[in-house]
């Protein structure tokens, strides 16, 4: 008796499956080109786009105590 799930309302069908592939993703995962790609792209190339912007913007922006007509433009 102890330990059944009493549920309130019918588990859907669907979620459960979701929920099962959800679970189990990392037994079918496959390397194919279009998983190296997504991964060199999200590892790689994008932290690397954000951190040279940040690198080329430092202390370009002063916002900090502007009053009317002060530029917000350091350079």
């Amino acid at each position: 008796m102890a330990g059944l799930e009493h549920h309130k309302v019918a588990m859907d069908p669907a979620f459960v499956r979701l929920n099962n592939m959800q679970v189990n993703r990392y037994k079918y995962f496959r390397w194919t080109p279009r998983t190296g790609f997504l991964t060199t792209l999200y590892v790689f190339v994008i932290p690397g786009l954000v951190g040279y912007i940040g690198w080329k913007w430092d202390g370009a922006w002063d916002l900090r105590a502007k009053r009317r007509g002060d530029l917000l433009v350091e350079r």
